[in-house]
Parts: C-alpha cells; sequence; structure tokens
C-alpha cells in the first residue's frame, strides 16, 4: 500500500518520504511532518519495498524532478527496523543517488544511530515522534540542502552530494551528537574504537581508526602512527626528538609520535602541501 498526503501549500517546501511498516507509526510521522510549515507534501510507504518504487514512480512532481537532475525527494524519514528489506538497506539504495536525498532516521532503537550516521544521515529521532523534535530534525534537513544548493548555485551546475562521512555520530550521556569532519584535528585508536580530538575535547567513537584513514584520506587526514590519525593541514612542525620524529599540531605545542614507517610519507605530504599551497 501506497499513501501521498498533500500539505498546507506555502513557499519553499519540501517533498518528503515517509516509510514505516509500523501503521501507527506511520500515521504519527506523517502527522508530525503536516505539523512543521516546512513541508509542501509527504508520499508515505509502509515498507522498504513500496519506497524504493518511488524510484521510477510516474508521479508527476517525482518524474519532473527526475527529469531536472534532482533526487526523487528532498528528504526521506524511515524507520530502520522493517521486514524483509531493512530501513538501513534502503537508505543504502538512496544514499547512492546523485544527487541522494536527505536521511533522516525514526525508529526506537538508539543502539543503530552509528550505522545510519555512516550513511550520512543528519539526524536520528527516536519514537514515538514528537513534533518539537521532529522539526529540530528538519531543520537539519533545510541545513543540508542549503549547504548543498550552494556551490551548485556558485559553479551553474547541479549541486554534488556531500560525502557520508562528513559527520560522525557521537553518543553522550544518551543523546547523540554530530561532530563535523572539520573539527577534528587529530584521532587516536583506542582498541576498535577511536578518540577523535575538536577545540571542545574528545569523543569515543566505535570506529577503528583504519576505516577513518581509508574514510578521510582524501579530506586531507593522514596516518603518523599506528595509533595517530592527523589532519595534515594542522602540523605546523616536524621535528627530531629523542625517540624519533614528533609533528606539532596548531600552536598549542600539542606533540604526537610518528613512526618510522610513516616519516617518509608524513614528509613527502608535507613538502607537496607546501608547495600546493
Amino acid at each position: 500500500m501506497r499513501v501521498t498526503v498533500s500539505a498546507q501549500q506555502d513557499t519553499d517546501r519540501l517533498l518528503v518520504l515517509a516509510v514505516d511498516d509500523e501503521p501507527h507509526g506511520l500515521s504519527e510521522l506523517v502527522h508530525c511532518l503536516r505539523g512543521n510549515p516546512h513541508i509542501e507534501r509527504i508520499l508515505a510507504a509502509n515498507d522498504a519495498t513500496e519506497a524504493l518504487r518511488f524510484l521510477g514512480s510516474e508521479d508527476a512532481q517525482v518524474k519532473e524532478r527526475r527529469d531536472r537532475g534532482l533526487p526523487p525527494v528532498d528528504a526521506v524519514f524511515a524507520d530502520l527496523q522493517m521486514p524483509g528489506l531493512s530501513g538501513m538497506e534502503m537508505s543504502r539504495v538512496f544514499a547512492s543517488l546523485k544527487p541522494a536525498p536527505v536521511l533522516v532516521f525514526v525508529t526506537g532503537h538508539p543502539e543503530e544511530a552509528v550505522d545510519a550516521f555512516d550513511l550520512g544521515a543528519v539526524d536520528y529521532v527516536l519514537k514515538p515522534c514528537k513534533q518539537e523534535r521532529l522539526d529540530k530534525a528538519i531543520k537539519r534537513v533545510l541545513t543540508q540542502l542549503q549547504a548543498t544548493a550552494a556551490p551548485a548555485a556558485a559553479s551553474g551546475g547541479a549541486a554534488q552530494p556531500k560525502a557520508d562521512d562528513e559527520v560522525i555520530a557521537v553518543e553522550l550521556a544518551g543523546n547523540t551528537k554530530l561532530i563535523p569532519r572539520a573539527s577534528v584535528r587529530w584521532v587516536e585508536a583506542q582498541g576498535d574504537y577511536a578518540r577523535l580530538f575538536t577545540n571542545e575535547g574528545s569523543h569515543l567513537v566505535r570506529i577503528p581508526l583504519a576505516q577513518l584513514e581509508e574514510r578521510w584520506e582524501k579530506a586531507g587526514f593522514v596516518r603518523i602512527h599506528r595509533s595517530y590519525l592527523v589532519a595534515l593541514q594542522l602540523i605546523t612542525e616536524l621535528r627530531m626528538g629523542q625517540g624519533g620524529y614528533q609533528v606539532v599540531i596548531g600552536n598549542e605545542e600539542k606533540l604526537l609520535p610518528v613512526s618510522r614507517r610513516h616519516t617518509r610519507e608524513l614528509k613527502d605530504r608535507l613538502v607537496g602541501s607546501s608547495r600546493n599551497g
């Protein structure tokens, strides 16, 4: 079953897709979405398979968006736990689109927040859905859409999708906080976890350092030691210490060790960065 719900007309509002296999949950989600003035229209589906059919839908508005090179909807608000094709599997399909809709997860399973944000979700709303909380999620959707639209307007081309790992989800006292990658100065390995160091403090995340190294290499992060990953642009000095080379991070005289096997590569990267600069 698939239903279409129209909201009050207004300018600069969003076409969104709501997905939940539980009728009460879907009704609750649609009700909260309708209560937000930025929502122009809601497409609703009661499972992931129905939701994915919108990719090829002949719905006039969806078809027009496809013809203009836009994602089928501005945002997808989806449950994660659904029979058959899960919300996570469905969202991977949406996230692979270029450009992709903004993802928001609405579910009763907070332990899956890390996996959700790995897909680039901008928010994670716990059930039961509350108007005030969903309004905050919609505000994040608008911020994300504005951020991706600005480069496109400047270049005269279509907006490029943001990288999946531009934000990292961190659990703090039962709340999920989004840490922008740009705010991370260095990362320290702690077993199967990693600790992100920012100007505001440190945050432990359930992601191995090797995985972050692979994902963040093109963003300017470099491995200097088996235990450390550093933002290359923040290295202000490479110095020889008693136990080997060390790097200085920023102006704070924060020293991190550089292993022998990473020294040559780091020097090359620093020289290349200096020439490019």
